[in-house]
Formats: structure tokens, sequence, C-alpha cells
């Protein structure tokens, strides 16, 4: 396997304590990324009879449980963690995935997939405290990012500071081969605005 997935112990006891409640004999588990790669990544974990297997499927045996890996959603899957907590009203199966939304990028990926990488790992999280967030809307030939900001962040007052001190900053520092940033945001609408 290619990518690193940390599957806790916790998190294999309580799965394999599961599958042994199943009807199905040799049941496993299914680990996949539903809408791969967008916004709205859901990282799933589903039980897998015999014969439901992919052929391509990546494979982890564990001590007490098998895992298999939808190969489409490997590169979103890298980094993943599954852990289960006990706490006094049970206990919480959590998984963790950074990088669902966006796989990992480097500097020979296109620049836009940087741009986009950037955005919903440092810049997105930071702005979701206020309601908003930013997008690419495109990349132009002169290596332009052109951004949207919706949510909290349209119409608010505070958007040029946040586009000049904080997301612009940020990507140009982090990618000198952008050559600027610009906003086709229409900030007249400020219904959702943080600050008006």
């Amino acid at each position: 396997m290619d990518i690193q997935l940390n599957i806790t112990e916790s998190a294999e006891e309580y799965l394999a304590g599961l599958l042994e409640k199943q009807p199905t004999p040799g049941m496993s588990v299914r680990m996949f990324v539903t809408q791969p790669g967008t916004k709205y990544a859901e990282t799933c974990l589903a039980y897998c009879k015999p014969g439901e297997e992919k052929d391509d499927d990546e494979v982890v045996q564990m001590s007490k449980l098998l895992v298999h890996l939808e190969r489409n959603s490997l590169p979103y899957l890298d980094e993943a963690e599954v852990d289960y907590a006990q706490d006094r009203m049970g206990g919480q199966l959590t998984i963790k995935a950074p990088n669902a939304k966006m796989p990992k990028v480097n500097q020979n990926s296109p620049l836009s997939d940087q741009v986009n990488y950037i955005l919903y790992t440092e810049i997105n999280p930071g702005l979701a405290s206020h309601g908003g967030e930013v997008t690419l809307e495109e990349l132009t030939d002169e290596s332009v990012a052109v951004l949207k900001f919706g949510g909290g962040c349209q119409g608010c007052s505070a958007v040029d500071l946040t586009l000049k001190d904080g997301v612009e900053k940020t990507l140009l520092e982090r990618l000198p081969q952008l050559k600027g940033v610009r906003d086709v945001t229409d900030h007249t609408v400020t219904e959702n605005a943080y600050y008006q």
C-alpha cells in the first residue's frame, strides 16, 4: 500500500466486534470516499460481504480485520485515521481523512490543484469560523487566480483585509509561479455577511 492509513487498535477491536455480530461469515470492511476531491467528499466504512470485493481493491490484512480500500479512493485516503474512543455513553468511531476533499499535491501538480489544495487545507478552515469560504473560479492564462468568496465572507466589510492580508499573501508566498489574485464575488449581497 503506497498510502499512510492508520486504523487504531481500539478501532480495529470495535470493527472486528461489529463483524462478529453479522449473520454472514467471512465479512470484511470496505473503506471509500464518495465525491472525492470535492467539498462534499465523505469518507465511508461499510460492511463487505464475501463476493462484494472488487478485483482492484487494495487489501489491508490486520490482526483481527480485513480492510478493502477502493482503488479510486486511495489518494484521498492518504493520511486517514480511523479511531474508536470509549466514553460513558458507549463510544464513538471517528474517521479523519484530511485529503478526502482534495488529494495531496506537489510542485509538479497543475497550478490550479496547488491553489485549491492551499484554499481547502489552510485558508478555508480559518474562514469557516466566520461561516465563510473561498473557491477558485478559474486560473487565467496569465496565472492569476480568480477567486469567489461565499457564506459569511460574501458582502463582509472585512473581505478586502481577508483577501489582501490573508488569502492573497498566503497564495503568493506559497506559489511563486502565481502572478496575482482577483476577487469576482458580488459583495453587494450582504445577508450572510459576518461583518456588515
